[in-house]
């Protein structure tokens, strides 16, 4: 027991330890936009809002979760649209890069699967933002979470509020992936992956809810079976569209507005599964 504690404790501080930069350098943003943010800001932000789901999906391939934890901070103080933030989380490929790149995987096939992880991104956050209008950007947002937060932002330099702001966020974020690595490790990485291989036509089903865990575990499983040739490449979509790191704890945690959360999840979540279904359905292979 003792020896499953401290390699839980050492993955989750690994894993924390990798976005804490990328969350000081989205709240040193924020903490600018609060002190300068003007009218001419504003309405830069607004016009390059509309094509935010095109560049959020292309910057979101990059490996590792830190893209999306940035994301998720910009979106909880509204900077960015839900359809950029969702497109981010569709194309993030946290863990897969390295670990099919580690396995030899052809150019060809990887850049296939970005490729395909983009194209249903950039769809996907278009539409939700074409559905859903976007807020408009206002320093009132960043404000509120200097007020949550109770950090007195107004009293200190932008430098001293971003830290106390990235110190909180990773103090949670180390505490909750202690705790999911730990069931994950008592669970069983090998339970997790049978559960997807026994699935059949359900596979994509099962492959996205095991992609939503906010655990790099969850990419690691659905490529390790992929790279093996066990599971389809719909099912492998599905997985991977879902998985989106980190990212659910930062926007749980930022985003006072927890339908919003949910009809995120659920927009991620239904846009994963369904893309994986059609995929295997119209025999898509790379």
């Amino acid at each position: 027991m003792l020896h499953l504690i401290a390699h839980t404790l050492e993955h989750s501080f690994i894993d924390t330890i990798k976005i804490v930069p990328f969350l000081f350098i989205v709240f040193i943003i924020l903490e600018y936009l609060e002190h300068s943010m003007s009218s001419k800001t504003i309405k830069i932000i607004q016009k390059s809002g509309k094509s935010g789901p095109l560049w959020g999906s292309i910057l979101g391939v990059f490996p590792q979760c830190g893209f999306s934890a940035m994301a998720t901070n910009l979106f909880s103080s509204k900077i960015i649209t839900m359809g950029t933030l969702i497109a981010v989380y569709l194309s993030t490929s946290d863990e897969m890069l390295p670990i099919m790149i580690s396995q030899k995987s052809s150019g060809t096939e990887i850049f296939s699967i970005i490729i395909i992880k983009v194209i249903i991104a950039i769809i996907i956050g278009f539409i939700v933002d074409l559905v859903f209008k976007p807020n408009s950007p206002s320093v009132n947002h960043i404000e509120a979470l200097c007020h949550d937060d109770n950090c007195d932002c107004e009293n200190h330099s932008p430098i001293f509020s971003a830290l106390h702001h990235t110190l909180k966020i990773t103090l949670i974020i180390m505490v909750v992936s202690f705790i999911l690595t730990f069931a994950i490790e008592s669970f069983g990485e090998d339970t997790l992956s049978s559960m997807v291989q026994s699935a059949g036509i359900f596979a994509p089903i099962v492959a996205g809810v095991v992609g939503l865990i906010p655990n790099c575990a969850s990419s690691v499983i659905i490529t390790q079976l992929y790279v093996s040739g066990t599971i389809s490449l719909g099912t492998t979509m599905a997985g991977l569209l879902a998985s989106s790191g980190i990212g659910w704890i930062i926007l749980f945690r930022l985003n006072k507005n927890v339908k919003e959360n949910f009809k995120i999840l659920a927009i991620v979540y239904s846009s994963a599964v369904i893309s994986g279904i059609l995929i295997d359905l119209f025999k898509i292979t790379i």
